[in-house]
Parts: C-alpha cells; structure tokens; sequence
C-alpha cells in the first residue's frame, strides 16, 4: 500500500452532477456536507491527508472534485474553456445534487478563487467558505488586456506535441516536483500525483490532465471587477496564507482581504500544499476546526 492509499483509507469513489465529475468522498452520507476544490492541475487527493482530520473532529462529510480537465473527471469538448468561471454552472450542478442545505466551501489555491466566484454568486447556497492559500483568481489591468489575449491566442495556435509517458511513477513524480510552478517535496506531491496518472496501451504513465489547461487565460477579470465581486460575498471566511505560498506575491491582497467583510486571515509556516504537507497538516486542521467550532464573527486582521 502506498503512503496516499494510507491517507485515502476511508475515501469513496464517486461522481456527481450531469457533468459526471469524479470525485472522492470521506464521511457519512447524512453529515453536514463541505465541497472541496483543489487547485491547477491538481486533482480531489490534494484534500486526501486534511479531509479524514476534519471528518473525524467535525462530524462533517467532504465531497472532494476533480474539476473539468483534472484528476479522472472529463475533458471539455473541442473550444472548451478553463476560465476560472467556466467551472461555475457545472459547481451549481454539483450542489444541487448535495441537497438544499447551504454548504461550506473548501478550496485551495484556484479552487480557492473558484470559491470565492461561487459564493459571491450564491451566497445563499453557502454557509461558509475555508481557503487554503488563495482568495480571488488571477487579474489582469486594462492595459494589459491586449497583451494576454495575444498570449493566450499564440497558445491555441501551436501544433500539439505528443504526450510525455514515464516507466515508472517516480520518474512521473521527479518531473513534478521539478517541474511545477510552485515548489512542493515529492511526499506532499504524491498523493495528487498518483490520482493524475493513467496507464497507456504501451505500458507508459501519462498524465490524465487536459493539456489545454496550461493555455495562458485569454481574459481575466480586472482588479476592480475581483474586488467588486469579494464585496458580494457575505459567508464567514477563513483564510489560511502560508509563509512560502503564493498569496504573499498578490499586489492587491490587503486590499481583497478588506473587501470579504467576515474574514479571518491566519499567517501559517508552509508552503502553497501546506494543508498536504505532513508536519503541518495536523495545525492546518485545527485552525479551521476552531474557525468552525466558535464561529466566524470577526474582522479581518
């Protein structure tokens, strides 16, 4: 058994919504239910070490997606899109599926941001919101408009090159490790690593992810628009910023924090899969059980 089927024990394969995205779940079915949204490229066992701590200390159930694109959910079709946005109608098919109760929203990183879209929209349909290392999705300014779209334009129009297959799951996990935007070690990569691999026909390990999600965004809200939106949202929030993570590189991140009128902000040591990683797992938990525990009341800091 591997260290992430240690850490999955418990977990129940499944899909949900019209989409038929796959998705992991730990809990009961009668519990309180906390939807879960992993980040870029990642997949539902980024949550697969912090999902078991919550389930036992709350009594909660947490329904863990693959987003479109990831883990072992479908692709969108030809002209899909990836926007944080696009994810939002099939979202809506998933909660309504979780029954009528308004849920809490867990995400980390772009599920973090996908969250916040979500509870800005309904904020009848959520309870509350836990983010892990991100709060709104990316921006660009208007001046900056022209040159993302050429970026993500150029992007569509390379020729496709053929898919990279790995011998083993270690050479598959070495490549993310060194390869992936934000640094990770390879026993807090392992478990997300695991899930996004498939077996080929001639034996190799490819990645399940649609290669059109590393496509430059062709648009992106500008910072007044992301503000505007967090200023809808009314849920209790918690945000979770970890000392090495991403969120730290955010111009307008005092600001944003601002704006999300019932947030609590806490500073952990870490980096951007703090709430994956091992050695602080275990804290990431307890602040978002004492969160939960004694409400949400109070003002950003």
């Amino acid at each position: 058994m591997s260290l992430s089927d240690k850490a999955s024990e418990g977990a129940i394969e499944t899909t949900l919504g019209e989409a038929g995205l796959a998705a992991q779940v730990w809990g009961a079915a009668e519990a309180p239910v906390w939807l879960a949204l992993h980040g870029w490229l990642d997949n539902a066992a980024t949550f697969s070490r912090l999902a078991p701590l919550l389930v036992e200390a709350l009594g909660i159930r947490v329904v863990a997606l693959d987003l479109p694109g990831h883990g072992r959910s479908p692709h969108r079709g030809e002209g899909g899109d990836y926007s944080p946005w696009s994810y939002l109608p099939e979202l809506v098919g998933v909660v309504e599926t979780l029954g009528p109760a308004p849920l809490t929203l867990l995400g980390h990183s772009m599920g973090a941001g996908v969250a916040s879209l979500l509870a800005a929209a309904l904020p009848e349909r959520v309870a509350r919101l836990v983010l892990l290392d991100g709060l709104a999705p990316l921006t660009t300014t208007p001046q900056q408009v022209a040159d993302q779209l050429r970026l993500g334009l150029r992007a569509r129009r390379r020729p496709r090159r053929g898919e990279r297959g790995y011998a083993t799951l270690e050479a598959a996990l070495d490549a993310r490790v060194n390869g992936g935007r934000t640094r990770l070690d390879a026993d807090t990569a392992r478990p997300i690593v695991e899930r996004a691999l498939r077996r080929g026909e001639d034996g190799l390990l490819y990645w399940r992810s649609d290669r059109r999600l590393v496509w430059p965004s062709l648009l992106r809200l500008s910072p007044e628009q992301m503000l505007a939106m967090l200023d809808e949202i009314v849920a209790p929030t918690l945000l979770i910023q970890a000392t090495a993570g991403v969120l730290g590189e955010r111009e307008q991140l005092a600001e944003s924090c601002r704006r999300v009128r019932r947030l609590q902000r806490r500073v952990m040591s870490g980096g951007h899969h703090l709430h994956l990683e091992r050695t602080r797992v275990a804290q990431v938990a307890a602040e978002v059980v004492r969160f939960t525990q004694l409400g949400a009341a109070a003002v950003s800091e």
